[in-house]
């Protein structure tokens, strides 16, 4: 059976692991860079889902 001593070791450890790990997440998170293969245009209204159709500005042509 586990004792107190050694639950309670058990979650400091379990929780100081878990808290590394989100802050290691969140430092590879913020210097990712981005893909710039990885941005597509939208070539129709109806291409994916909740798309939305390009603003164009009065006299500029696409």
């Amino acid at each position: 059976m586990i004792s107190d001593s050694q639950l309670y070791s058990l979650a400091i450890f379990l929780g100081s692991a878990a808290m590394l790990m989100i802050v290691l997440y969140h430092f590879l998170e913020i210097n990712a860079q981005d893909d710039a293969g990885l941005e597509t245009k939208l070539t129709s209204e109806k291409a994916g889902v909740g798309a939305v159709k390009p603003v164009t500005v009065a006299g500029e042509s696409q």
